[in-house]
């Protein structure tokens, strides 16, 4: 079950055997987040990101420049 804080800690301290194993887990931890509708606190908006990034991905920004 989720903590009252809405974290919850991933099983990383053991070893996933198969693909389809860690498929399931990953589709359970999903739900529980979507269910308890964890917010993501961004530590910067996307106009400061395009600025700090814009060297990396100048092909992008050329073409949606032109739309």
């Amino acid at each position: 079950m989720l903590p009252a804080t809405g974290k919850l800690r991933l099983c990383l301290d053991r070893r996933i055997g198969c693909p389809q194993q860690l498929e399931q887990e990953a589709l359970a931890w999903q739900a529980i987040r979507n269910a308890v509708a964890v917010k993501i606190n961004w530590s910067f908006t996307t106009e400061k990101a395009r600025v700090k990034l814009k060297n990396r991905y100048a092909e992008l920004t050329k073409i949606t420049a032109k739309n």
